[in-house]
């Protein structure tokens, strides 16, 4: 039989775990921990999170939101990088027999290896990811292409913004391009920063990207697009013919222009104003 291992409410608790085993939020690490029960529930609820499930957790912490995911999963597999919250881990979830734990960081981890590992019917990343951090862990996501449903995370409220935002607007970064190229985002719910202990200085927001499972037939080359956005943003101010002149991705100037006029595109275009079906067209024909 399972049971927990600790029935206060989550801010005693967390307050109970912190004094227990010595534990201070290490902010190298980006540690924020979550206190609020409304949004863990909608955390768990808005990632769909069922019996089928293996669900990969991404810096669980004192385990507050593992907690939830291993009464509602078939399996967790927590990937935890500080050694300290690992101890911890351990011996919260000693009574649970689906979960595992591993000491490592995800960047580093083979995704696709960990899933087919299990063998589960579907698979979902759900996490409160650390701010210094989001962006790299979202591109591994998406680019590792492992077989995994959706992404539910909570992130910095103004990076939400950015990953959800359309391709072409003001809000949009170089990121927003690989996020509808690899997925369908959706913003979910607003976090405050009351939330947490330490409170951050800033409000969070829980998203999902819904995982798209076939490449993209129109790109011919994945990354010559990348690199176009790449250097399109790096200099966002400028003009896309100024921004990739002289670069790898076409040397002459007038090819690039004549591939803008035979798409009826200004030729003073800058990059951000470029939706993702822009930038596909004119990296095919380059």
């Amino acid at each position: 039989m399972r049971k927990e291992t600790y029935n206060l409410n989550i801010h005693d608790e967390t307050k109970f775990l912190m004094k227990k085993y010595n534990v201070t939020a290490n902010k190298s690490l980006g540690q924020n921990f979550l206190i609020d029960e409304e949004v863990i529930l909608n955390t768990i609820k808005n990632a769909n999170i069922c019996k089928d499930d293996l669900v990969i957790e991404i810096g669980p912490g004192l385990g507050t939101l593992t907690n939830e995911l291993v009464k509602n999963a078939g399996k967790v597999v927590c990937i935890e990088l500080d050694k300290k919250m690992i101890k911890i881990l351990q011996d919260r979830f000693l009574l649970f027999d689906n979960i595992e734990i591993i000491n490592q960081d995800v960047l580093k981890v083979d995704l696709n290896e960990l899933i087919d590992k299990y063998n589960m019917k579907s698979a979902k990343i759900v996490a409160n990811l650390p701010y210094y951090i989001t962006t790299p862990i979202i591109m591994k996501l998406l680019e590792s292409r492992a077989n995994f449903n959706s992404i539910t995370v909570m992130v910095q409220k103004e990076v939400a913004d950015r990953l959800c935002a359309r391709t072409g607007t003001r809000e949009a970064g170089a990121i927003t391009y690989a996020v509808e190229y690899y997925s369908n985002a959706k913003k979910l719910f607003v976090v405050p920063n009351t939330s947490f202990i330490p409170s951050p200085n800033v409000e969070s927001e829980v998203i999902t990207l819904e995982v798209k499972k076939e490449k993209n037939k129109e790109i011919k080359d994945e990354g010559k697009l990348f690199k176009m956005i790449k250097y399109a943003f790096m200099q966002r101010r400028k003009t896309l013919i100024n921004t990739l002149q002289n670069t790898e991705i076409c040397k002459n100037k007038e090819r690039i222009r004549q591939v803008l006029n035979k798409l009826n595109i200004d030729e003073r275009i800058r990059g951000e104003a470029l939706t993702l079906d822009d930038f596909i067209k004119i990296a095919n024909l380059i």
